[in-house]
């Protein structure tokens, strides 16, 4: 079963991989604006979120194929988020993806623009979805919410903010709810309104997108003390040099390994009501002792 589902993961990544690599053909090329926004979107990565979004389809009773857009717009926002975490202003990281960082290869003012266009771009994708008009619509304000003040860059301020300063766990856990698990949970959210998921299928992905993300923020920080940039394909130690405060330094390693067997428990046990749940239980179990 664990072979049959990496096969399905493989297949999904492939077929991620060509949806955005025909995005990247199309259109007009400005300056370097595109193939900027083609370096980061197309350096790889665990294509997670958009993977989610399929799967979530799938298990939903819906066609994944019909959630591509939504899958694509996800990991643009995702990707454009890394860009700017990357600038000199914010983590100045020389590393992304194993390769050097957006700014470091076009200058920082094109890669402002590259994150600025894959943002808005995907809502491009958003909405040429063919999906009935009121699940584009919800997956337009689904997304918007999660990237936006209350979300991704709420957290990204409060990370910012936190820098220095030793924070608590349930202020470090508000932080990556936003920063890292709103997004997470978008995902999710998306593939259940691509297939036209109930009320309560919506609420139960949603648990399980958000024990899901909490368990991938402490695996990251894990990471960052004990993989090697080569492993990680970024700078490891990033977050002490930074001063930030991490679940590692709240809780201590083996802490955090307790705690994200916790929370992938967790996030299996919300799909319980699903009858085809198996595929992302397997990948919770799998982000759980990924090493990279």
């Amino acid at each position: 079963m664990e072979q049959h589902y990496s096969e399905r993961m493989a297949q999904d990544l492939e077929q991620i991989e060509h949806y955005l690599g025909d995005l990247c053909r199309a259109g007009e090329r400005y300056a370097d604006l595109q193939e900027a926004m083609e370096y980061s979107l197309m350096a790889g990565g665990k294509r997670i979120r958009p993977v989610l979004v399929l799967e979530t389809c799938r298990m939903c009773g819906g066609d994944p194929e019909k959630a591509l857009p939504f899958a694509a717009a996800v990991e643009m926002v995702h990707t454009y988020s890394l860009i700017h975490d990357d600038l000199p202003a914010m983590d100045d990281d020389k590393l992304r993806r194993g390769r050097p960082t957006n700014h470091v290869v076009y200058g920082e003012a094109t890669a402002i623009l590259a994150g600025d266009g894959l943002l808005t771009a995907a809502f491009e994708q958003l909405a040429a979805a063919e999906l009935p008009a009121q699940r584009v619509v919800d997956g337009v304000r689904c997304l918007a919410r999660a990237a936006g003040p209350e979300g991704m860059v709420g957290g990204q301020a409060l990370d910012m903010a936190g820098e220095g300063r030793a924070l608590t766990r349930s202020e470090l856990e508000q932080l990556q709810s936003l920063k890292t698990g709103a997004l997470i949970a978008a995902a999710v959210q998306l593939g259940c309104i691509a297939a036209g998921g109930s009320e309560e299928q919506l609420r139960n992905v949603t648990c399980y997108a958000q024990a899901l993300g909490r368990a991938f923020q402490v695996r990251d920080d894990m990471l960052d003390v004990t993989s090697s940039d080569e492993e990680l394909g970024k700078p490891v130690g990033s977050d002490r040099v930074n001063e930030k405060s991490t679940f590692v330094t709240a809780m201590g390693l083996s802490g955090c390994e307790k705690l994200m067997e916790q929370l992938t428990r967790e996030a299996v046990d919300a799909l319980e009501r699903f009858e085809k749940a198996g595929f992302l239980s397997w990948l919770a179990w799998e982000m759980s002792v990924r090493n990279k």
